[in-house]
């Protein structure tokens, strides 16, 4: 009995000494996780109506929301009664540690941030990278997504991303493309050019700003080649590349104008 009443004078000890404590830090884990979830709420509708990019409002919200739970945590460590001082220097200490063994991931997040800050590409941009051709899907914090024009996702590291050389082929809205059709050297210059332009400006997908030109760009061993160069929208690349090749060859036969094809011939010696 003696050694009972001992563990009940211990129970109603920790419970007098701790209970308080303990319901206090589950009542400002309550009440802060509350407020987190309508900072994050507050500052999203914020940066909605001031016309934030999708990428820079995810990354700012995943960036505060963390900072927020960090210090919520160290509140209720200290209505525990945890000396938060101490634990904020072990948290230094091993957050130096982790910073060491993650290098690359660190950069790749600092990657993150330039690419956040200075805006050289966008959600929705068509981009070459790291030797990648693709349409950037999503910016997050230590990658970067975009899908390949055969539909694959390609993943980049940011630090990769952010210090290499980038190709926005969106920034300026309009792409040339460039396309080359050769003739047999007897056909007429001028009325080859002729029907060429006339497939390109009978193209409503082809930009008549900048103009498409068709230019003589080489007198090749077996054709007169021809620069075909019309503008479209980034949308509309693929669609003008293919359909001014095909229109192009059938204007021209459709004109009598032979597109040369290699020949072989054969020689017999007569016995």
């Amino acid at each position: 009995m003696e050694n009972l009443d001992k563990w009940v004078d211990i129970a109603q000890g920790f419970v007098v000494d701790y209970g308080l404590k303990i319901v206090g830090a589950i009542v400002i884990w309550i009440i802060g996780s509350w407020i987190i979830k309508k900072v994050n709420k507050g500052i999203a509708k914020v940066m909605t109506k001031k016309n934030y990019d999708e990428s820079l409002q995810k990354f700012l919200l995943n960036l505060i929301g963390w900072i927020l739970k960090i210090l919520l945590f160290l509140a209720i460590l200290s209505q525990l009664g945890v000396e938060t001082t101490s634990f904020a220097a072990i948290l230094a200490a091993a957050g130096l540690a982790i910073g060491m063994a993650l290098q690359g991931s660190l950069g790749n997040f600092a990657g993150g941030v330039l690419i956040m800050i200075f805006k050289p590409i966008k959600i929705g941009d068509l981009i070459e990278a790291q030797g990648e051709l693709g349409v950037v899907k999503e910016i997050e914090i230590f990658t970067t997504k975009i899908v390949s024009p055969t539909n694959k996702e390609i993943i980049i590291p940011n630090g990769a991303l952010s210090n290499g050389n980038i190709t926005n082929y969106s920034t300026e809205g309009k792409l040339r493309v460039d396309l080359t059709i050769g003739v047999s050297y007897d056909a007429d210059i001028k009325k080859t050019k002729d029907v060429l332009m006339k497939v390109l400006t009978d193209n409503p997908q082809v930009l008549k700003d900048p103009a498409p030109s068709v230019n003589v760009s080489e007198l090749a061993d077996s054709s007169v080649n021809f620069a075909v160069r019309p503008f479209a929208t980034v949308a509309d690349y693929w669609d003008v590349y293919f359909g001014t090749i095909e229109k192009c060859k059938l204007a021209l036969d459709a004109a009598g104008i032979e597109i040369p094809y290699p020949h072989s011939v054969e020689i017999h010696k007569d016995a």
